[in-house]
C-alpha cells in the first residue's frame, strides 16, 4: 500500500550560534511553534558546541529533535577534531547530517566516506540525513539527474531495504545554497522523483528540498508531492523565519 511520508524541516545552522545564541533562539522560537500533527518533525542541526546547552533546554523527548553537521563513522580513536556517535547520543542528538556539499567539498568527502557514516548511524539508531545535489556546471550540462541517483546510491550502497527505510534524503542543488537562487519546482520535483527510484525501499523515505528555501517561497515546494519537507539554512537562523516555515508546513 502506497503511504506519504512524513514531513521534515530541518534547520542547518552550519558555523553559526554560540551556546547563548542557540538557548535565545530557542526562547522565541518554541512559543511560535503550532500544535503539530504527528506526521510532522522539526529538526535543529546546531554546532557541536551547543548541543549540550540546547539538550538541557529542550529536555527529553521533546518534538524538537537535536541534529548534528557532521560525524566520524568510528566509535572512537586517534581522530584529532573529530565527534564520535557515542558522544553526539549523549547530548541527546537523533539526526545527523551526511554528505552536505560543503562537507565534500571542502573536506573532500566521497561517496564512500558518506556511505560509512550512513552506515554507522543506522547500526546505532540514529537517523542520517543524506545529502545531494548538483553543481552549476553539471546542470547546466543536463547530467543533474545522473548526478544526484549516483550520490544516492552511493550513500546507499550495500544497504538493504529495511536499513534504506530509515534514512531521510535531502536534494540540495548546489547553486541554490545561500544563493538567493531557486530551482524550479519542476525541476526539483523530477530530480528528487528520481531520487526516489534509484534505490529500494526509498517509496516512503522523506525527501527534502534545500537551497534558498524561505518563507516566502515554502508553500509553493511543499505543494509538490514529491517533496516532503526542507532542509533550510539561512532562513532557519531567525526563529520568527523558521517558525512561520514550520507553520506552512503544518
Amino acid at each position: 500500500m502506497e503511504h506519504t511520508p512524513r514531513r521534515v524541516l530541518v534547520a542547518n545552522w552550519k558555523m553559526h550560534k554560540t551556546c547563548v545564541d542557540a538557548i535565545d533562539f530557542l526562547e522565541v522560537f518554541i512559543p511560535q511553534l503550532p500544535s503539530l500533527p504527528a506526521d510532522v518533525e522539526i529538526v535543529i542541526a546546531a554546532p557541536f558546541t551547543a548541543l549540550a546547552a540546547m539538550r538541557g533546554r529542550l529536555g527529553v523527548n521533546h518534538r524538537i529533535k537535536l541534529g548534528a553537521q557532521n560525524v566520524h563513522p568510528q566509535p572512537s580513536g586517534a581522530y584529532t577534531g573529530e565527534i564520535s556517535i557515542p558522544m553526539l547520543q549523549e547530548l541527546g542528538v537523533t539526526h545527523v547530517i551526511v554528505g552536505h556539499s560543503e562537507r565534500r567539498l571542502y573536506a573532500h568527502e566521497t561517496d564512500a566516506d558518506i556511505n560509512a557514516k550512513t552506515r554507522a548511524l543506522l547500526a546505532a539508531d540514529l537517523t542520517p540525513i543524506i545529502a545531494v545535489g548538483e553543481s552549476s556546471d553539471e546542470r547546466d550540462a543536463l547530467h543533474t539527474i545522473e548526478r544526484v541517483v549516483s550520490q544516492t546510491r552511493g550513500a546507499l550502497h550495500g544497504l538493504i531495504r529495511e536499513a534504506v527505510e530509515r534514512t531521510i534524503l535531502a536534494y540540495e542543488p548546489i547553486w541554490a545554497i545561500g544563493t538567493g537562487r531557486n530551482c524550479a519546482v519542476a525541476d526539483a520535483h523530477a530530480a528528487m522523483t528520481a531520487i526516489r527510484g534509484s534505490v529500494d525501499g526509498l517509496a516512503d523515505v522523506p525527501i527534502l528540498y534545500g537551497g534558498s528555501m524561505k518563507p516566502e517561497n515554502v508553500r509553493e515546494y511543499l505543494a509538490s508531492q514529491a517533496i516532503n519537507g526542507g532542509l533550510v539554512g539561512g532562513a532557519a537562523l531567525a526563529p520568527e523565519s523558521f517558525a512561520e516555515m514550520i507553520r506552512h508546513a503544518a
